[in-house]
């Protein structure tokens, strides 16, 4: 047959029209224009020179963003969710336990994630708009003995802010692999990767880090690496198995990157550029700028009458308060 049965669509006959909207969730955010701008540069190849030169500058902004000095640092081809299953998939074999903090969905969907690849998963459960005690924790990993313990630090659902402060600890005490999912948070508010012992950290490009969305920054300590290459059997998803992810970004000290697959490339020049926004202001002002409108939205919140949903609000611009700049309830 020569010719087509479906006609090209009309749509697609009509210019492109994207209203500009203020984006007040907690993500996507708006793109400022140096970082659309960095985005609109030609497409070069994946595996050209240049993108790993501009992929060498991401892992290093990540590394400063997350506080680390881990060689396994780089960004997941894909959204926060991405991020979630590479680092459940390649930590977690079928039939080991994982617990999974829930003080929102996060937490649901880490346990869902976790049970799909044949895992045995339990939960801990947080009072609505509160948080877990450490020695709630603790009893937690003592009863389950999970290989892998998963906490939202920022819960975009539900406002919380959940404090980190000594969690690692008790993972390591019953050797267990600390895993924090920070998509709401990072860059936002303190975090330490390294001084706070946390094993596996993400987060996504398209939240305080104002990219589009696309692209999620990663890092798993060596604690992490040695239970993912010890492993008895390959990741079950070929795209986010990190032996090949760690070759791709130059994590591995081969001396030669193999093909895995096409790396969204506008995308990291997007990326780079937010993080080198980021390098520019300093982490400590971004925190202080985010704490300052953070009270403003609260302040403005109570003043209409309108009552926070989480339970406590610490009001030191240093500690980890417990609370989000997206919810309240009236």
């Amino acid at each position: 047959m020569s010719s087509v049965s479906v006609p090209p669509p009309k749509c697609l006959q009509k210019p492109l029209v994207v209203p500009h909207r203020y984006m007040f969730g907690p993500g996507p955010s708006n793109v400022p224009p140096r970082i659309l701008k960095a985005g609109a540069n030609p497409v070069i190849g994946h595996m050209h020179p240049e993108i790993f030169e501009i992929m060498s500058d991401i892992r290093s902004g990540i590394q400063y963003m997350f506080q680390t000095q881990n060689s396994m640092t780089f960004a997941v081809s894909g959204t926060g969710h991405a991020a979630m299953e590479c680092a459940i998939f390649n930590t977690v074999e079928g039939g080991e336990s994982v617990l999974s903090a829930v003080n929102g969905i996060w937490g649901e969907r880490a346990a869902e994630m976790a049970e799909r690849i044949g895992a045995t998963v339990n939960t801990i459960v947080a009072p609505p708009g509160g948080f877990l005690t450490n020695a709630d924790i603790e009893k937690a990993l003592s009863k389950h003995r999970p290989v892998v313990f998963f906490l939202a630090h920022g819960e975009s659902s539900t406002g919380v802010l959940h404090p980190l402060d000594g969690i690692a600890e008790l993972c390591h005490k019953y050797n267990c692999l600390f895993l924090v999912d920070s998509v709401a948070s990072m860059g936002g508010t303190p975090l330490h990767m390294d001084q706070q012992g946390i094993d596996i950290l993400y987060t996504g490009s398209q939240k305080v880090l104002n990219a589009p969305p696309g692209t999620a920054p990663i890092s798993f300590s060596e604690r992490a690496c040695q239970k993912i290459f010890s492993r008895r059997a390959k990741p079950v998803s070929f795209f986010l198995d990190l032996g090949w992810l760690a070759n791709y970004w130059g994590c591995d000290g081969k001396p030669s990157r193999l093909y895995h697959h096409t790396g969204p490339v506008t995308a990291f020049y997007s990326l780079r550029e937010s993080l080198a926004v980021l390098a520019e202001e300093g982490l400590e002002n971004s925190w202080e700028r985010h704490h300052k409108v953070a009270e403003y939205f609260h302040q403005g919140l109570e003043s209409i009458g309108l009552k926070l949903f989480v339970k406590e609000k610490v009001k030191s611009k240093t500690a980890y308060s417990y609370h989000h700049c997206c919810s309240a309830w009236i």
